[in-house]
């Protein structure tokens, strides 16, 4: 007797409803950063928060978008061979394209003397580090212990870039003095 594969709808089905709460998780996170980055500008703390453009999240973004536009038109070439149904290509696509919306979302960031902001999270500065070979457009910081899967490229334009990688240099060395408080804008971490 010849075994029988699974259902590929039941499979179909899985892969979109994990990519539907991977979709659902991210957006979580990204309505966070206003809460977490109130502010722009020079804080309190002697901090700095700015935010980008959407065209320079282009620019932080790419890689991924080349991946998410590979990953669109994958399953249509299964979808045919597997006998799967097309309403989950078509829900995949759907999910994936509000993924893209919000990695083009222009976005919020912050340095403090002890977190980095971005993507609606915090990251103590011990998990991170500056790469060594820094892209022109954007400032890349690597998460300690990830490997190739910890890039966390932060955006925005020049001039904000520039302040927040000379607070991100301060923080990273723990040897030189936090710039003095403003007493301008909001929220200390």
């Amino acid at each position: 007797m010849e075994p029988s594969l699974p259902n590929p709808d039941i499979f179909a089905g899985v892969a979109v409803a994990v990519l539907f709460g991977i979709v659902i998780w991210d957006a979580f996170w990204l309505t966070r950063q206003r809460l977490d980055v109130p502010t722009l500008g020079e804080l309190p703390n002697g901090g700095f928060a700015w935010e980008s453009e959407g065209a320079q999240e282009v620019i932080r973004q790419w890689g991924n978008l080349g991946s998410m536009a590979a990953m669109m038109v994958l399953p249509w070439g299964l979808v045919g061979v597997s006998n799967t149904n097309p309403a989950y290509a078509i829900a995949w696509d759907v999910c994936l394209g509000l993924h893209i919306i919000s990695l083009l979302v222009p976005k919020r960031y912050a340095v403090t003397r002890t977190h980095a902001f971005a993507d609606g999270q915090r990251y103590e500065w011990g998990r991170l580090r500056l790469s060594k070979r820094q892209p022109a457009r954007r400032i890349m910081l690597l998460r300690k212990g990830w490997g190739i899967f910890g890039p966390l490229p932060l955006g925005g334009d020049k001039n904000d870039l520039s302040v927040a990688r000379s607070r991100i240099e301060t923080a990273l060395d723990g040897e030189k003095s936090w710039p003095a408080s403003t007493g301008k804008i909001a929220q200390e971490e």
